[in-house]
């Protein structure tokens, strides 16, 4: 199968796809449009009433746009998506950022890195099983009145809850009750979880995931001791 990019030129521009934007005055990195200028894929504009089904009735093709993308929101919310320009081929195992090997002291690891945008979930041979997005915290969260940043460093799985998990914190207004779906936390309030993703990091110091990783991370892979190492 041929590529139209390298696979170096391809884990670089993975690694950094974003463009710095600014939204009500608080900068956001939206994943994916400095891809545009990389060989290999497009930038395509959202028109009224257009759908992921729509676009990409392929539910293969459909996930590997979503999973570039780093988001599982309504079409609606953007106004340009990035494609490869081989969907019909390329593998969602070609568009991880992270390598295939990496060195885990013979332990099921779990990466994360908040640049990326991108959770690696390692088994115990050192190899990458699953990828998927995530969204990290963001820079200012107004309701709080501070950064909301995601911790960084060498963490563990402490805690694991099912499909009813919920925030004791958020929203503010209410004093907790914001779904928290097969949460798991790494370090105090900080949890990995199911949610929805814009694009950019987005929470306030969670990190979220798409809904089927969150229940595969919680169900299948991590335990509790499972190392979590989170990087920018």
């Amino acid at each position: 199968m041929k590529i139209n990019i390298t696979v170096s030129a391809l884990a670089a521009a993975l690694l950094v796809g974003g463009l710095t934007f600014s939204t009500n005055s608080l900068a956001q990195r939206y994943y994916g449009q400095n891809l545009c200028g990389y060989s290999g894929f497009k930038c395509i504009k959202v028109r009224h009433g257009d759908t992921w089904n729509k676009m990409f009735p392929n539910s293969s093709e459909r996930e590997i746009v979503m999973k570039l993308n780093r988001t599982n929101m309504p079409l609606r919310y953007r106004t340009w998506i990035v494609v490869p320009t081989n969907l019909g081929s390329i593998t969602e195992k070609q568009l991880s950022p992270f390598p295939e090997h990496r060195n885990t002291n013979g332990k099921k690891a779990l990466v994360v890195n908040l640049t990326s945008q991108a959770f690696g979930a390692y088994d115990a041979e050192g190899n990458l099983v699953h990828w998927g997005p995530v969204s990290g915290g963001r820079g200012y969260c107004p309701d709080v009145g501070r950064s909301c940043n995601t911790i960084t460093g060498h963490f563990k799985i402490y805690r694991k809850q099912g499909e009813d998990c919920k925030s004791s914190k958020f929203p503010v207004e209410t004093r907790g009750g914001a779904p928290m779906p097969y949460c798991m936390h790494f370090h105090g309030g900080f949890a990995l979880h199911g949610s929805t993703l814009p694009g950019y990091n987005a929470s306030h110091g969670c990190v979220r995931l798409f809904f089927d990783d969150a229940k595969w991370l919680n169900q299948d892979f991590l335990n509790i001791g499972t190392p979590v190492i989170v990087s920018r």
